[in-house]
C-alpha cells in the first residue's frame, strides 16, 4: 500500500516526536549504564515477558532466588521490539524493578495490520491460535479464513473453538454445523463449548485445549473471549463484554496482551480485541499459502502470472469444479484478494 503524502507540519511534528524519543532513549540507557557501573544490577538470568506497558515490561523471572516473581523492567535501547510470550535475558534492580538486556530467539510471531497498514507485533512463541466464533454475533466463513491465512502463515496452529452453543436453534444449526464441517474436513480442529452453561466453572473441552499450550483467544469482538477466559482465570478481574443489542457487534473489553498461567498447566495470553482482521499487508503469494487447500495449487496454473480471478486454465478454477476446492473457500480467496486490490487502490489515491 502506498503511504500518504505528508505535509511540512506533519514532517516537522514527526521529526519532533523522533528526536524526543531519541532523547528519552539516551537518558534511560545512561541510567541504565549507571545503574551496572555501581553495582546495583544482578547477574543476567532468563525470564519472561508477561505483559507490555509502555516503555515498561512486567518479566517473570524463570530462574533464581526471584524465580516466579514479577519486575517491572526497562529495556536496553539496542533491542528491538519485545511483545507478550517473548523469552529475554535481563538482570535484577532494586525494589523489583530490572533491565533487559537481550531477547531469546522466537518459535513464531503473532502480528496483525494496524490502521495505518504498518505491522503491530500481538504475542510470540505460541502454540495455538484458539479461534472464538459463535451463532452470535453470526459467523462469516470470510472472517474465519483470514484469521486462518494470518495463522498458516505465521506457522501457528489454529482451532476453531464454536462459543454459546446454548444459542444453536432451529434457524441457524444447519448453517453453523455446515460451516464447521468444511473447516474439519480440511484438517482443522473444531470444539464446541458454551461459557454461560458452565456457572463460572472451566468447560472440560476447552481445558483440554489449553493444558500444557501457550494459547491466544482471538476471534471477532462479542464471541464471548473475555468470558472462556475468566472461566480458566476466575481470580483474574477481566471485564466481560455484551454484544451491543441494536447493531449485533461486540464491544471491544481488552487493552492490552497479558500472559497468565493456568491452574491446570499451560500459559494464556489474552490479545485486544479484533473486530476485523485485515490482510492487506500480505501479498497474494502469502494468502495462496495461507489456504491449506489452495497451496498444492501453487504454479499449476496454464498462465505464470494467472491471478486466480477467473483467468484461462486456472488451477483453482478446475480444483472446485472437480469438488476439491470449496465453492465458498474460492470465493472467500477471491474477496480477500479483491479486499486486498482495492486497498491498494485506496492507498495510491492518497498520494
Amino acid at each position: 500500500m502506498a503511504k500518504r503524502r505528508l505535509n511540512k507540519r506533519q514532517q516537522w511534528r514527526i521529526e519532533k516526536i523522533q528526536k524526543e524519543r531519541t532523547a528519552r532513549a539516551a537518558r534511560k540507557e545512561k541510567a541504565v549504564e549507571e545503574q551496572a557501573a555501581a553495582g546495583e544490577l544482578g547477574l543476567e538470568q532468563n525470564g519472561l515477558v508477561i505483559a507490555h506497558y509502555g516503555q515498561q515490561l512486567d518479566i517473570e523471572a524463570l530462574e533464581g532466588p526471584e524465580c516466579g516473581q514479577v519486575f517491572r523492567c526497562f529495556v536496553r535501547a539496542n533491542i528491538d521490539s519485545l511483545v507478550t510470550g517473548d523469552r529475554v535475558v535481563w538482570r535484577p534492580g532494586k525494589s523489583a524493578t530490572g533491565v533487559v538486556v537481550a531477547r531469546c530467539d522466537r518459535e513464531n510471531l503473532l502480528q496483525r495490520p494496524d490502521n495505518f497498514g504498518a505491522l503491530k507485533p500481538v504475542a510470540a512463541n505460541i502454540d495455538h491460535i484458539i479461534l472464538v466464533i459463535a451463532p452470535e454475533p453470526e459467523p462469516h466463513d470470510n472472517l474465519i479464513d483470514r484469521y486462518l491465512v494470518a495463522s498458516e502463515s505465521s506457522d501457528i496452529p489454529a482451532v476453531i473453538l464454536l462459543n454459546k452453543t446454548d444459542l444453536i436453534n432451529d434457524n441457524n444449526r444447519t448453517q453453523i454445523e455446515t460451516l464447521l464441517d468444511r473447516y474439519q474436513a480440511l484438517g482443522y480442529h473444531v470444539a464446541r463449548t458454551s461459557a454461560a452453561q458452565t456457572n463460572g466453572a472451566p468447560a472440560p473441552e476447552v481445558e483440554a485445549l489449553v493444558r500444557g499450550q501457550t494459547s491466544v483467544f482471538v476471534g471477532q469482538s462479542g464471541v464471548g473471549k473475555s468470558s472462556i477466559i475468566q472461566t480458566l482465570l476466575p481470580d483474574e478481574l477481566l471485564r466481560v463484554g455484551a454484544v451491543s443489542e441494536s447493531t449485533g457487534k461486540g464491544v471491544h473489553t481488552t487493552t492490552t496482551a497479558k500472559l497468565f498461567h493456568l491452574s491446570g498447566g499451560g500459559d494464556l495470553i489474552d490479545s485486544p480485541g479484533i473486530r476485523e482482521f485485515g490482510l492487506w499487508h500480505m501479498t497474494p503469494q502469502e494468502v495462496e499459502y495461507g489456504f491449506r487447500e489452495i497451496r498444492p495449487l501453487i504454479g499449476l496454473c496454464k498462465f505464470r502470472n494467472c491471478r486466480h480471478m477467473g483467468d484461462p486454465g486456472c488451477a483453482l478454477d478446475a480444483a472446485a469444479a472437480s469438488g476439491d476446492l470449496s465453492p465458498e473457500r474460492l470465493k472467500s480467496f477471491h474477496r480477500i484478494l479483491q479486499d486486498m486490490a482495492d486497498q491498494q487502490a485506496r492507498g495510491l489515491k492518497l498520494t
